[in-house]
């Protein structure tokens, strides 16, 4: 008996099991109990989830080919590179939230499950535009690179969700509470059900996902439209965001050309959507330019950190006054 085809049912309920499995190690085994993530933690734990993506892109090469295995790749790198940019919207929700660090996992967990429903919904969604509207790709193009286009004419807004009107929305529908209840998502006060605070970050970090998810699963239409190969290749990324996130937590500030490597890439790959029937370009070329923007962005952003903090060092010597 052969390997199944990378569409069968077998394959399908094989990698959704291996998730769930995954999850439920997680959530039943490793954050059980909520505590602070620390740093070393984090970076394991971000290892282990790079190591198993690498690991199944090596396991698709070998049994269905090097494009598909290329596609892969490149669709976890774009994927992965763009879950950055969301990473740091979701730093801005938690310092604009007040949320302790030990409950900052647990949110992230609850989110990612939840994201996990709608982009399977939304990549279902897509295939089967793609194959019964066949010129809904280049509306997919456009929008990517009208997204890249806002994003480069914003460069580093800074994100305020606590002013969003979704958020202000939410609060006049829903009853709240101000006061800290825990990883409660509701509670009784004054005889009334009430939301808790960490009911309205864990709403604010589901729609921000569905905004950032929107971009990126579209990105990874222009490298493949094998629903399987976009699906793997978002899941293993977004399964690795909550270590990454208490990994780069803090550093948002040192990647001052990030965004602006990111807008690039949305318009690189819209563009390549739009010009699809014209030219063709192969997957490793899209591979290596979207490696090279976004190494270029980090580059960048590592010189001018380094510049900024030896011109910081050097002030106070510059002015102080030389011995007559």
């Amino acid at each position: 008996m052969g390997l199944p085809t990378v569409g069968s049912p077998l394959i399908w309920a094989l990698f959704v099991a291996f998730i769930v499995a995954m999850l439920v190690l997680d959530l039943g085994v490793f954050s059980k109990k909520a505590h602070a993530i620390t740093i070393r933690e984090a970076a394991i734990w971000s290892g282990v989830w790079v190591a198993l993506a690498l690991g199944f892109c090596a396991f698709v090469f070998l049994h269905w080919g090097s494009e598909l295995g290329q596609a892969f790749l490149t669709g976890y790198v774009l994927e992965k590179a763009l879950s950055v940019d969301n990473l740091f919207v979701f730093y801005a929700i938690f310092t604009a939230f007040a949320v302790p660090p030990v409950h900052q996992h647990r949110l992230l967990t609850w989110g990612i499950l939840g994201a996990l429903v709608m982009r399977a919904a939304m990549i279902f969604g897509g295939t089967w535009l793609l194959a019964h509207v066949g010129w809904v790709v280049y509306v997919f193009g456009v929008v990517l690179v009208l997204s890249g286009a806002r994003m480069l004419s914003r460069p580093n807004k800074e994100p305020h969700p606590e002013r969003s009107r979704a958020y202000r929305l939410v609060r006049r529908i829903i009853p709240t509470t101000r006061a800290d209840h825990g990883q409660k998502l509701f509670a009784i006060e004054d005889g009334v059900r009430k939301a808790t605070p960490f009911f309205l970050v864990l709403l604010m970090i589901e729609a921000t996902d569905v905004v950032f998810a929107v971009d990126s699963i579209l990105a990874v239409f222009a490298v493949s439209d094998d629903p399987f190969i976009v699906f793997t290749s978002n899941i293993f990324a977004i399964m690795g965001m909550r270590s990454l996130y208490f990994v780069l937590a803090g550093m948002a500030e040192r990647f001052h050309y990030l965004q602006p490597g990111l807008a690039l890439v949305l318009v690189f790959v819209g563009v390549k959507m739009v010009v699809t029937d014209l030219v063709h370009i192969p997957v490793l070329a899209s591979l290596a330019v979207i490696t090279v923007l976004l190494a270029g962005s980090i580059i960048a952003s590592m010189v001018r950190t380094r510049r900024a903090r030896h011109t910081t060092e050097a002030r106070p010597g510059a002015g102080t006054p030389s011995a007559a």
